[in-house]
């Protein structure tokens, strides 16, 4: 459905509010269920991590000892807010999560572990809870694209348009009328917020963004069900975030064909373990080593070829400080894809720094491109070129990278990375992870959500 109406945030919450499982097509669902199981996955393999363990201990020490809600990282039990606050710090850690292109969104972290979290908590089946995910990724991706490439330059999006599409979800699961799902709409985006200055100082705050949207949407759903009002349109309005967050809002894109286009299924899977916007031209850098038989030694000089967005993120970190930052500096990716031929949270942990990692990365520089910046944010094109110590030039590019729609990952692949992850962060045993593969497998017919782990 593609409305003219003068009031889309009305129009999408109406949406969210009235979704239907029998409303869903069945390739919808299945893709819903694998983006959950890749979900559980980056979760599981942040749980030892610092930031995750410094949210968690806040959340135990204000939060309920016990409750129906799990915090998957430690297997402890609380209240559905601060299960939603943790789980959502945990999902965004290891970069390893999904992301819609077209909204330089990370839907999952902020849709289902709110979504669960309220799940375990009202005893909602698997069709509800799958359900209420589809709702949440509808609304956050639509959001994200209302707000546009302007409001990525500073803000970070699955911050900010995180809030409203996890009030969707959990609007969803609560039965939210309209009414009060545009409500909860209002003041979840009261709420948005989340910059990207952190990243000049390798700080915490993506793992905070992530958690502060997930309750917050969760906290704005719980009030609407219970009479609190909020801007009826805080998206559009004459002071919403289209005029405060962004210079290229189009109100067209809330209501963008709802019902027909489901923007869950253009959701892509993260392959490398760094920020998406190294992926693209990291993929056409293997291309390049591949056929060619290069060995980083080989490679004087990288250039690639980027949309301005990747300049944005990336352009802020020169030599990383911490792991985390190494996965938004394109020179220690594409430094490790040569020395190591992937990027993945073992060569990140071992290698972000090391020499010859290092030696490659002071190789590389990045260069607006203007077919891949007029292309993205809907399509996300690899280009490098590459120059040899021979003389040499030679060029790689990806249409697609490894993980987009077009070139997605299997069901097996799926599961082979959520096991990986798992492992790496020693958050479930091989039997457990297996089990949670068929957990979410047969999550459509489970008349109950209850405890995924024990």
């Amino acid at each position: 459905m593609t409305t003219s109406s003068n009031h889309p945030s009305r129009d999408l919450a109406t949406f969210a509010a009235e979704l239907k499982l029998a409303d869903i097509p069945a390739p919808v669902l299945r893709r819903t269920e694998d983006l959950m199981l890749d979900w559980l996955g980056s979760v599981l393999a942040a749980r030892t991590a610092r930031p995750v363990r410094s949210i968690e201990r806040f959340a135990q020490t204000m939060g309920p000892a016990e409750g129906p809600s799990e915090m998957l990282t430690s297997r402890r039990t609380t209240s559905p807010v601060f299960a939603a606050l943790v789980n959502a710090a945990a999902s965004h850690y290891v970069e390893q999560d999904d992301v819609h292109n077209g909204s330089v969104f990370h839907p999952a972290a902020v849709v289902i572990a709110p979504a669960l979290a309220v799940a375990q908590s009202i005893g909602a089946s698997g069709a509800q809870l799958l359900t209420a995910v589809v709702a949440g990724y509808e609304v956050g991706i639509r959001v994200g694209e209302f707000l546009g490439r302007s409001h990525y330059k500073t803000f970070h999006t699955t911050a900010t348009a995180g809030t409203l599409a996890a009030a969707a979800a959990v609007g969803r699961l609560l039965e939210l009328a309209p009414q009060q799902m545009l409500h909860a709409f209002g003041s979840a985006g009261t709420q948005s917020a989340g910059v990207w200055e952190f990243l000049r100082d390798a700080a915490d705050s993506k793992q905070l963004h992530c958690a502060h949207a997930a309750a917050s949407g969760l906290m704005s759903a719980y009030l609407a069900q219970d009479g609190f009002t909020g801007a009826a349109k805080v998206l559009e309005g004459a002071q919403g975030l289209g005029v405060g967050m962004s210079s290229d809002a189009d109100p067209a894109r809330l209501t963008d064909r709802l019902g027909t286009r489901w923007a869950l299924a253009e959701t892509s899977f993260k392959y490398h373990a760094s920020c998406r916007h190294t992926h693209p031209a990291a993929d056409a850098l293997l291309q390049v080593m591949s056929e060619h038989q290069l060995a980083h030694g080989d490679v004087a000089r990288v250039t690639a070829h980027v949309h301005q967005g990747a300049i944005d993120v990336l352009g802020r970190v020169t030599v990383p400080a911490t792991v985390h930052q190494g996965k938004f500096s394109m020179g220690t990716v594409l430094g490790l894809i040569a020395v190591h031929g992937r990027a993945g949270l073992g060569e990140f942990d071992r290698d972000f720094l090391a020499p010859e990692v290092a030696t490659f990365r002071d190789k590389v520089a990045m260069e607006l491109d203007a077919e891949v910046d007029t292309a993205y944010p809907a399509r996300w094109i690899g280009k490098v070129s590459v120059q040899t110590r021979d003389g040499r030039t030679l060029a790689g590019r990806v249409d697609e990278p490894k993980g987009d729609p077009g070139n997605s990952l299997s069901r097996a692949e799926i599961e082979d990375k959520m096991q990986r992850l798992a492992h790496y962060g020693e958050g479930a045993t091989a039997d457990e992870a297996k089990a949670l593969c068929q957990r979410i497998w047969q999550l459509e017919s489970a008349p109950r959500v209850g405890r995924w782990l024990g």
